[in-house]
């Protein structure tokens, strides 16, 4: 639900303290908190309640994607209130973190990969999280790769933080499925949601064995994130009893250690059509605009988005805006600094 916007330490919820900002669009302005569908069943639920909340603020290019008439209630806020406003109250704070993760690494997407985190170093960005997947469709192991196993070791050695990105990336269809099942998995991840449903002990296995490939061959995981980040109850429980430190899902990060969750949303796209592009490009759009107060803003890209020259020109934009306010970090870093600062606390 919407809620007050909260204003840095030291700062006063008065327009006067803002300096060069009308005192109107102060007093109209408020920070979106998105309801967050922290499970698989709630994707759904989740999306329609966030379209429907009448008192939040959001983009009037979200609306007009859909052809909706925008109520009076909704008071929209306007992008340049948006790009002026919420940067100047960051910069009254420490600087903040964001993490770009770059999914499905495997030796079959190595190419479009290494061009994606050489474009990101143009950009500024010389660290990110790598989401790598064991066995990538069944198309072989990841670690019997030697020149791939040889590229990430240097990633790492550079900064970089590889991350177990399932073990197949891939669900295999039944035929006894419902709708909700079908559409979590067909229409939503494009077969892909591979711990959607896995009970525990499948998950635990599938998990383990990623482990122990990815330490024999010398790279060094700590964290786990499921396809399309449904994960459900037993196989978050699976991955703490593995040994892995953290996962995320696409409303938050969980330290698997400390049991603390850090609710912030993902950027995230979808390019199987047309129409999903469109409506990618919209929702992140307005859903940047809920990150900017949060302690931490994430950024996932995926290869085929790099392909998309309208995504990636938002990726990049997103990435000029971050950069002001923030460091790139990688999950890992991120997750030890908080440690250190609860303990230090």
């Amino acid at each position: 639900m919407a809620s007050p916007i909260t204003v840095p330490p030291g700062s006063r919820k008065t327009a006067a303290t803002i300096p060069h900002f009308p005192s109107r669009a102060a007093s109209r302005f408020t920070c979106v908190d998105f309801p967050q569908p922290s499970e698989p069943s709630n994707v759904i639920s989740g999306m329609d309640t966030i379209l429907r909340q009448r008192a939040a603020n959001v983009e009037r290019p979200i609306f007009t994607l859909f052809g909706w008439r925008l109520r009076r209630k909704f008071d929209p806020m306007t992008e340049a209130v948006a790009a002026d406003f919420l940067p100047m109250l960051a910069a009254e704070t420490p600087r903040r973190s964001f993490v770009v993760s770059l999914h499905d690494v495997a030796p079959c997407t190595r190419e479009a990969s290494a061009r994606i985190i050489e474009a990101l170093k143009r950009a500024g960005v010389r660290t990110a999280s790598l989401l790598v997947v064991p066995n990538y469709h069944r198309q072989g192991s990841a670690t019997e790769d030697k020149n791939f196993i040889s590229w990430l070791r240097d990633l790492e050695a550079r900064g970089y933080e590889s991350v177990i990105h399932g073990y197949f990336h891939e669900r295999p269809r039944r035929a006894d499925e419902r709708i909700r099942e079908k559409f979590m998995t067909r229409f939503y991840t494009q077969d892909e949601g591979e711990f959607f449903d896995l009970d525990y002990e499948e998950a635990f296995a599938r998990i383990t064995k990623a482990r122990d490939e990815f330490k024999a061959a010398r790279l060094s995981p700590i964290g786990f994130v499921a396809p399309a980040w449904l994960l459900n109850a037993a196989g978050e429980r699976a991955a703490r009893d593995a040994g892995i430190q953290y996962t995320t899902r696409t409303d938050s990060v969980l330290d698997l250690l400390t049991g603390e969750r850090e609710p912030t949303r993902s950027l995230v796209y979808s390019t199987h059509s047309a129409w999903r592009r469109t409506v990618s490009l919209g929702w992140n759009a307005a859903l940047s605009r809920s990150l900017e107060m949060r302690e931490l803003a994430r950024l996932s890209i995926h290869p085929p988005d790099f392909e998309a020259p309208k995504i990636w020109e938002q990726i990049l934009q997103f990435i000029e805006r971050f950069a002001r306010t923030r460091n790139a970090t990688t999950y890992r870093d991120w997750i030890g600094k908080q440690r250190t600062n609860r303990k230090a606390a």
